[in-house]
């Protein structure tokens, strides 16, 4: 028969193509369950609101579901996700200037000022930076990581981290001189 040799397909062919369909969802799975309490914390850290922060877990692992070659090019996900997941808060700050972010300069005077507009205007003044010195100041700042995590983190010299998270503090600390009573 001419039409079930070229028309149809056997059930062997069949799960071949669904097992290799599945492959990458699967994987993707293993590193979900393992690492989405840590893609939740980073981005709730940055944002301050638990719902932007489901928002930038699921912005995290959809971008994985569609580009499948980044999951498996990852060679630390931990890592990669938390880096991710700094990334896409930080986008998420860009767009809603007002969130509520835990404050991260030490030491501010901001006696005078409310503090949710302290708050707000940290959130502008961090949307407003480069993406790798908003990525390194939230590892240092909200992540709590130290100069030397960082440093391996991204492949880059512990001096240059630091120089980084100086220039970063100088910048946001210039932005806010209102409420940190000018003392920049």
């Amino acid at each position: 028969m001419c039409k079930a040799r070229y028309g149809r397909r056997n059930l062997q062919s069949v799960l071949r193509e669904e097992e290799a369909a599945i492959a990458i969802p699967g994987e993707l799975e293993r590193t979900f369950r393992a690492h989405h309490g840590l893609v939740f914390r980073t981005a709730y850290r940055i944002t301050g609101n638990a719902a932007d922060a489901e928002d930038v877990l699921q912005t995290v692992f959809l971008r994985l579901l569609r580009k499948p070659e980044q999951l498996e090019a990852m060679e630390n996900a931990e890592s990669y996700l938390r880096r991710a997941a700094i990334n896409a808060a930080l986008d998420v700050i860009r767009l809603r200037r007002s969130t509520d972010l835990e404050e991260v300069l030490e030491p501010m005077d901001h006696s005078a000022h409310d503090d949710g507009e302290l708050r707000q205007a940290l959130a502008r003044a961090l949307a407003q930076l480069k993406p790798r010195p908003a990525e390194i100041f939230a590892l240092r700042f909200l992540e709590g990581l130290s100069n030397p995590e960082i440093a391996r983190m991204l492949g880059i010299s512990q001096v240059l981290v630091a120089v980084i998270v100086h220039r970063t503090r100088q910048q946001l600390r210039k932005e806010l001189g209102a409420y940190l009573g000018d003392r920049s």
